[in-house]
């Protein structure tokens, strides 16, 4: 019996010439069209666009992106897929106000 990576992998097929967002180890986000990928969970993503990081924070993206066109993500970095489409970001609820 293979562990849970193989069904991963097969999900991938529906989301083949969709958008996704890829979140890699490091913090790095970059979101493009799926084109391919096997079953190490390489990823090759068309028109590619990546989410600068914040300088003082690299956790946190900044609205500012990078056109990085074809790549290829390795799959020891990935770390999470999700498609763009039908998914919006929403303020952290577990953000405590802070204290004036």
């Amino acid at each position: 019996l293979q562990s849970g990576r193989k069904e991963t992998v097969l999900d991938l097929a529906k989301f083949v010439d969709k958008g996704v967002q890829v979140k890699l180890t490091g913090g790095r986000q970059v979101t493009g069209t799926l084109k391919g990928y096997d079953q190490l969970l390489n990823l090759v993503l068309d028109a590619a666009v990546e989410s600068v990081r914040d300088h003082d924070d690299p956790l946190t993206t900044t609205d500012q992106t990078r056109r990085l066109g074809l790549i290829v993500c390795r799959g020891t970095a990935v770390m999470l897929v999700s498609p763009t489409d039908g998914t919006e970001e929403i303020a952290n609820p577990f953000v405590q106000p802070e204290a004036v």
